[in-house]
């Protein structure tokens, strides 16, 4: 683990920030190479302990959803996580109850979707394209007028998921305690960066063939120059998304380590 450099880095497009020619993640998600890195998950029948669905309103007056995983006893500390591009499917589900057992506190997995799944790479694609930032964050900041206000948040998730988790944590402002970005689009705002009040760790999968090395050292720069907070980037020698389990080609090994650092990050920010 290391803090990444801030040396004199030329930041360079990567194929997350410009896939194409108007160089939007919504071109990236039409991609077919992109899309093709993102192999169908295979079935999965999750069957609930503990978790369940719950509605709520989004801060532009309609209906949001989330899952929900109650901590065994009553805290103030919450993890939210951001699912990747195939949505609010059972993996992340099991994913939600597996961190909130590991870690001991409620976790909300927050769905972007709006109730849609996609099953294949074609409807991955088109749900990322077509989502709406503006109704994304209404999602978010309405899940976060449901957690109130005075709790400490640690926000995770992976790929799209973990953009979104940076942009939570942004939304989450000074309850926010920690961010944990797996292999996620790196934000380039730096009017955005400079609200950051959290320290963020990156897991970073050195074969991503979408997201440069250069694109996250920048992304790096930026928030210790902006906002003055931690980054801590640490590179696996893997494919994008090598953290999914329903991704044939899951890294167990890097996954089980990215996890650690991962759960050390959220503790420590959580002082659980």
């Amino acid at each position: 683990m290391f803090l990444a450099s801030l040396g004199s880095l030329q930041a360079q497009k990567s194929c997350c920030t410009m896939p194409v020619q108007d160089g939007s993640t919504e071109a990236l998600a039409l991609n077919a190479s992109f899309q093709a890195a993102h192999e169908v998950p295979a079935p999965l029948n999750f069957v609930s302990e503990t978790g369940k669905m719950i509605t709520y309103k989004a801060t532009d007056g309609k209906a949001a959803n989330a899952y929900i995983v109650p901590a065994a006893k009553l805290s103030d500390k919450v993890l939210i996580i951001c699912h990747e591009w195939w949505g609010l499917n059972d993996y992340i589900k099991r994913e939600a109850e597996e961190w909130s057992k590991e870690l001991g506190v409620t976790v909300y997995a927050v769905d972007l979707y709006d109730g849609k799944v996609g099953t294949t790479q074609e409807e991955a694609g088109a749900l990322m394209s077509k989502l709406d930032p503006a109704r994304a964050t209404s999602i978010v900041s309405g899940l976060l007028n449901v957690i109130g206000t005075g709790k400490e948040i640690a926000t995770l998730g992976w790929c799209m998921g973990g953009s979104w988790s940076f942009q939570t944590a942004l939304l989450a402002g000074k309850d926010a305690k920690a961010c944990v970005m797996y292999y996620g689009f790196p934000e380039e705002d730096a009017s955005k960066i400079k609200r950051l009040q959290t320290d963020v760790l990156y897991i970073y999968a050195s074969q991503d063939d979408f997201i440069k090395r250069p694109t996250v050292d920048a992304f790096a720069e930026k928030i210790v120059k902006e906002s003055g907070r931690k980054i801590t980037v640490v590179p696996f020698d893997a494919v994008h998304a090598f953290a999914n389990p329903s991704n044939p080609k899951y890294n167990s090994e890097a996954s089980a380590s990215a996890k650690k650092m991962a759960l050390d990050a959220i503790r420590k920010g959580l002082k659980l």
